[in-house]
């Protein structure tokens, strides 16, 4: 499918909200990144390495703030706790790792999964973890608790476990077993639905209302949470090999995903349309995208490089409030980059 900035027939500036203006490319140093995720306000990001680290930067600026090892492979996946003072981490070397985020340090080791760990989320007080597992496991661990052993693990899936998304009582699981399974931690039951191929990247919309699925070899589908209802489909994007993920942006206006041929994709959500292509070159595969929490700002991840995209109007307004970070700074003496 040929997209462009808008469909024939609209105004341009109808899609003047979409961040299609890269303002920045980072080099992480830290091998292939395999993850790029904004802390929960915004102000900052980290990346997953294949180098077995972490990084915490300031996106705005390109300045990295601080690196953590600890892991024996290939970092996956990661992210940030909702009290600024945390980040966990999954691997190839089957653990998940809970880190301090101003010492650098991790605190606590889980290694109760017996293969590559893909996927791993605090809940939404940042309490619990949950982990996703090529041995098709689903894991809970407790944040507070000194035990190894989760608190619950959830094998309804058949086969890998892919993709997880949280909201405040429900976990979103994505398998290659071609299903997604939501489970209701309050009322105890799960419900599953056949997607038709193994899935890439499983999300629930801002609005709790929708599951956004991505899928290796097919297109992205939008289904109703509760009836299962087909209620759109997205194509254009090419997602043959490789877990792509997928995404709303903050207004649950446009679909976003990573593709396998240097492009991010943009749709809009109610039409089904694509709008725009965010270019990358040559990279290839895009196959981590995270948009910004409350603006018009985008990261993409591919090869060993973040990206920056934003909206054009407004960018040179919003770099001059930027804050700038030094050695007096407070993220020195405090964890403030969520």
């Amino acid at each position: 499918m040929e997209c462009g900035p808008w469909e024939k027939g609209q105004e341009p500036d109808q899609y003047s909200d979409i961040p299609q203006t890269q303002v920045r490319s980072v080099d992480c140093k830290q091998g292939a990144v395999r993850a790029v995720r904004y802390s929960v306000d915004g102000n900052y990001c980290i990346t997953a390495g294949a180098d077995k680290s972490l990084k915490l930067w300031n996106p705005n600026r390109g300045n990295l703030l601080k690196t953590y090892m600890g892991h024996g492979f290939e970092v996956l996946d990661c992210q940030g706790s909702c009290d600024n003072s945390q980040l966990i981490s999954c691997s190839l070397d089957k653990s998940i790792v809970l880190w301090d985020v101003t010492s650098g340090n991790f605190t606590r080791k889980w290694r109760g999964h017996q293969a590559a760990v893909n996927t791993v989320k605090f809940n939404e007080e940042s309490t619990v973890i949950i982990s996703g597992s090529v041995d098709t496991k689903v894991k809970i661990w407790d944040t507070k608790s000194r035990s190894h052993e989760p608190i619950q693990t959830i094998e309804e899936c058949k086969d890998s476990v892919t993709s997880l998304d949280v909201s405040n009582h429900e976990i979103l699981v994505g398998s290659g077993d071609k299903h997604i399974r939501n489970f209701d931690i309050r009322m105890g039951t799960v419900v599953s639905d056949y997607v038709g191929d193994t899935v890439s990247c499983a999300k629930f919309t801002r609005d709790g209302q929708c599951t956004l699925v991505s899928c290796i070899g097919s297109t992205i589908k939008l289904f109703d949470k509760t009836t299962g209802e087909l209620l759109q489909e997205f194509s254009g994007n090419i997602n043959r090999d490789y877990r792509l993920e997928c995404s709303l942006d903050h207004t649950d206006k446009y679909v976003l995903s990573g593709s396998e041929n240097s492009q991010v994709y943009v749709w809009d959500l109610v039409e089904g349309g694509c709008v725009a292509k965010l270019d990358h070159g040559t990279v290839g595969v895009v196959h981590s995208i995270e948009p910004h929490p409350s603006k018009g700002q985008l990261l993409s991840g591919a090869r060993c490089a973040f990206l920056v995209w934003e909206v054009a109007e407004g960018i040179e307004d919003e770099r001059a409030e930027e804050p700038t970070l030094s050695s007096s700074s407070a993220y020195d003496s405090k964890p403030h980059w969520m």
